[in-house]
């Protein structure tokens, strides 16, 4: 069977109104061509649908059955093409975000709850790991676009977002929280607890400590930020954070100092793979994001609009 849904909406239009006159007006069509559609209907079908009299239009057995399942099919295909169409608009859909932990937690939420205002059917996937990680969900396809950190690409672009500066994490009795500020040579000559060597904080204060010549050897190595947090707060030795990650830490008493010569920011970018188009979805929680620094929203302290 090879009916139309044009058919099948036009059979559906004058079995509810009973009449093909008063279905023709209300489908905007001739009366002649609402009669013909319905006609190739039943020779399909090969089935008599109505009881047609100079008067009456009444539905048969099988013009009974047949109203139910067209209509079926009719409000399938409106409701399709409605869902259709807001994917298209952008107002439906799925955003997938690979991140770093810290923008997860912390820079995400308000955008999120800003985009969510506007777009309250789009669903928000959030992947987050380390930099190596978040940039190969990018490459691969699993993720519309990441905030993270690294080096633009010939598969990526990266677009600036904002930056992140460094600060020294502390014991809360240290005697360095007597100072304004902390320099990395005197970070360099305390035990220094560092994160893991795959995450982009280890690279940048590993290069810190390479700029003003100081070896520091980790007195720790950790995975995570959070349990680098735990040994500062037990007072096993100091650290160096961005400022984004200090949420993160724990609730343990540690104490965070401006780190100055050098003073280090964290970039983070917006990084797309070159020359592939984005979902509409993903194109508008950009231009949420866009909107919110154009605005120079507030930032946690220490973090800036790049």
């Amino acid at each position: 069977m090879e009916s139309t849904l044009r058919q099948l909406a036009a059979y559906a239009a004058v079995a509810r109104a009973a009449s093909f006159t008063a279905a023709a007006a209300q489908l905007h069509v001739s009366q002649s061509s609402l009669s013909r559609a319905v006609a190739d209907l039943e020779r399909q079908l090969g089935a008599q649908l109505l009881e047609r009299d100079t008067r009456n239009v009444r539905l048969t057995a099988a013009g009974v059955e047949t109203l139910r399942i067209a209509e079926q099919i009719v409000n399938a295909h409106r409701s399709g093409m409605k869902e259709l169409e807001r994917f298209l608009l952008g107002e439906s859909g799925t955003v997938a975000v690979a991140t770093l932990p810290s923008v997860a937690a912390v820079l995400l939420p308000r955008v999120i709850s800003a985009f969510r205002r506007q777009r309250p059917q789009v669903t928000l996937q959030i992947m987050d790991g380390l930099e190596r990680s978040v940039l190969g969900r990018v490459l691969s396809g699993d993720a519309d676009f990441a905030i993270t950190t690294g080096e633009p690409s010939g598969q990526l672009e990266h677009r600036p977002l904002v930056r992140d500066r460094f600060v020294a994490v502390l014991p809360q009795d240290h005697p360095l929280t007597g100072r304004p500020v902390v320099s990395w040579e005197d970070l360099a000559r305390e035990p220094f607890l560092a994160v893991g060597r795959d995450s982009s904080v280890r690279r940048l204060t590993d290069a810190a400590f390479a700029q003003v010549d100081a070896r520091s050897a980790p007195a720790t190595e950790a995975g995570n930020v959070a349990t680098v947090g735990g040994l500062v707060a037990a007072g096993l030795g100091v650290s160096a954070m961005p400022a984004l990650v200090l949420p993160l830490l724990g609730t343990g008493p540690v104490v965070h100092r401006p780190l100055v010569d050098p003073v280090v920011d964290r970039r983070l970018d917006i990084a797309l793979r070159t020359r592939r188009p984005l979902p509409l979805a993903a194109q508008r929680f950009l231009e949420t994001l866009e909107e919110l620094r154009a605005q120079r929203r507030d930032l946690p302290p220490g973090v800036s609009w790049a």
